[in-house]
C-alpha cells in the first residue's frame, strides 16, 4: 500500500491548467511578472559576480597595501587590482597626490612634502572616490527592491481581477456550483504564485547584497581615514606656522648671503682688472 506518493508541480499540471484558464488581464499580469523577473535575475547575477570579484581583489589589495612600507609604493610600482573599491579609491588619492607634490612640493629638511592646503584637495578626491564608489555598488539595487515590494502587489492585482471576472461570469450565468468556479479562481490564483515566485528570490538576494555593499562600504571609509592619515605623516608639511617662517627666513638669509658673496667676487674681479673697467667705461 502506498503511504506516500508525490507528484512534482509542473508535472501535475496545475500551473498549466491554471494559465490556460487564465484571463486576459490575468495574462498580461503574469506577463509583467516574467519581464520584472527577467530584471530581478540580471541583476542578481550581475551583482553576485561584481561583489565576489571585489570582495577577492580588495583581499589582494589589501594584503599588499599594508606589506608595503610606503603608502604610495603600489602606485610607483604600478600595480593594478581591477573591480576592488579600495583600489579604485587608493589610486584616486595617489593621483591627486603626486600631482600636487610634482607641481606644489614644499621642500623639508632636504625632502619635498605638500602643504596642508594641498592635501585638503587630496582629501576631497577620495571622499568624492568612495562616494563614487558606493553608488556603483548600490547600482541596480533599486530593481530587486521593486520587485521586493511590487511582485506580490501585482499578482495580487491580476487575482483580484480574475476572482471578479470568475464572479462576474458565475452571476450571469446563474450557476454558483464549485465546478463553474473553479476554473477561474484557479486562472485568478496563478497571478499571485507567480508574484511570490518573483519576490521571494529577489529579497533574499537584496538582503545579501545589501549587508554586503554595507560592510564594503564601511571597510572603504576606514582605509579612506588611514589612508589620508599615512598620507599625511609620510609627506605632508604639518609644522607651525612659526617654524615655517623661521625656515623661510634663513632660506632667504641663505640666499642672500650667496648673492652678496656673487657680489663680492665681481666687485673683486673689477677691481684686479682696471684697464678692462678703463675701457669698458670710455
Amino acid at each position: 500500500m502506498t503511504l506516500f506518493s508525490f507528484n512534482p508541480l509542473l508535472a501535475s499540471g496545475a500551473l498549466q491548467f491554471a494559465f490556460e484558464k487564465a484571463t486576459l488581464e490575468g495574462k498580461i499580469t503574469i506577463g509583467t511578472l516574467v519581464i520584472v523577473s527577467l530584471f530581478s535575475w540580471t541583476v542578481i547575477l550581475t551583482k553576485v559576480r561584481q561583489l565576489w570579484i571585489a570582495r577577492r581583489e580588495a583581499r589582494r589589495f589589501f594584503a599588499a597595501y599594508r606589506a608595503a612600507r610606503d603608502p604610495l609604493e603600489l602606485f610607483r610600482k604600478n600595480e593594478v587590482f581591477e573591480g576592488a573599491p579600495a583600489y579604485s579609491l587608493y589610486l584616486s588619492g595617489a593621483e591627486e597626490f603626486d600631482y600636487h607634490l610634482q607641481h606644489h612640493a614644499v621642500a623639508v629638511g632636504g625632502g619635498r612634502r605638500i602643504s596642508a592646503a594641498s592635501f585638503d584637495s587630496v582629501k576631497v578626491a577620495l571622499e568624492r572616490t568612495a562616494s563614487a564608489e558606493a553608488l556603483g555598488l548600490e547600482k541596480g539595487m533599486v530593481v530587486l527592491s521593486t520587485a521586493v515590494a511590487g511582485g506580490p502587489f501585482i499578482g495580487l492585482l491580476g487575482t483580484v481581477w480574475g476572482v471578479m471576472e470568475t464572479f462576474s461570469g458565475v452571476a450571469r450565468a446563474n450557476s454558483a456550483s464549485l465546478t463553474a468556479m473553479a476554473p477561474g479562481v484557479a486562472g485568478a490564483l496563478i497571478a499571485t504564485v507567480i508574484g511570490l515566485l518573483v519576490a521571494i528570490p529577489a529579497m533574499f538576494a537584496y538582503n545579501f547584497m545589501v549587508t554586503s555593499i554595507r560592510a564594503i562600504t564601511q571597510e572603504l571609509d576606514n582605509f579612506a581615514s588611514e589612508y589620508a592619515t599615512a598620507l599625511e605623516h609620510g609627506y605632508v608639511d604639518n609644522r607651525p606656522l612659526a617654524e615655517e617662517l623661521s625656515e623661510a627666513n634663513r632660506m632667504l638669509a641663505g640666499q642672500i648671503e650667496r648673492s652678496n658673496e656673487q657680489l663680492g667676487d665681481r666687485i673683486l674681479e673689477a677691481l684686479r682688472t682696471p684697464e678692462g673697467v678703463v675701457g669698458r667705461g670710455t
